[in-house]
């Protein structure tokens, strides 16, 4: 079978130079900015604890994020596929870092805490739209998702139990 190969490419610029670069550690700033085509520029900055900007983007912000959205746009292809009518998709997301001694550092686990809003109680073969279920299709997803699979630290997830829409009156 075919290898599948997707290139992926983002332009990174440091706009943190100020007036003498980096002549000394505190003399630069850690603003950068990344663009991908005619996409919107995303403002970017180390973590606040490293000189950074608290009102930018971090780069273990923005990993935390990719295994969220990953692990959701798989979460809602898999949903689908099962025939689960999925109508709301929160996650509240997180990721520890150690930071040894010498500055060193490296995620140990992010934890995924996705809240699920479903249409469908049961499926089309009667089966019940559960807890159980979601865990499969999360489970399925975090398989399918290619960040989480490339990264050599635990993605946990810890679902809320599953919502059913109230319908409107």
């Amino acid at each position: 079978m075919a290898q599948l190969l997707h290139q992926f490419s983002v332009d990174l610029t440091w706009t943190g130079a100020r007036d003498v670069g980096t002549a000394t550690y505190t003399s630069y700033g850690r603003d950068h900015v990344l663009t991908a085509g005619d996409r919107p520029p995303l403002p970017g900055t180390s973590d606040p604890g490293f000189r950074g900007d608290p009102d930018r983007w971090s780069p273990e912000d923005l990993l935390v994020g990719a295994l969220s959205q990953c692990h959701m746009l798989w979460f809602l292809h898999l949903a689908a596929t099962t025939g689960v009518v999925v109508v709301g998709y929160e996650d509240a997301a997180s990721g520890t870092v150690r930071i040894e001694g010498a500055g060193h550092g490296q995620f140990t686990e992010v934890v995924l805490r996705p809240r699920v809003t479903v249409r469908n109680a049961t499926l089309a073969d009667g089966r019940p739209v559960d807890d159980a279920l979601l865990a499969d299709v999360h489970h399925r997803a975090h398989e399918h998702c290619f960040i989480a699979r490339s990264v050599n630290f635990a993605v946990r997830h810890e679902p809320t139990p599953v919502l059913l829409e109230r319908p409107t009156v």
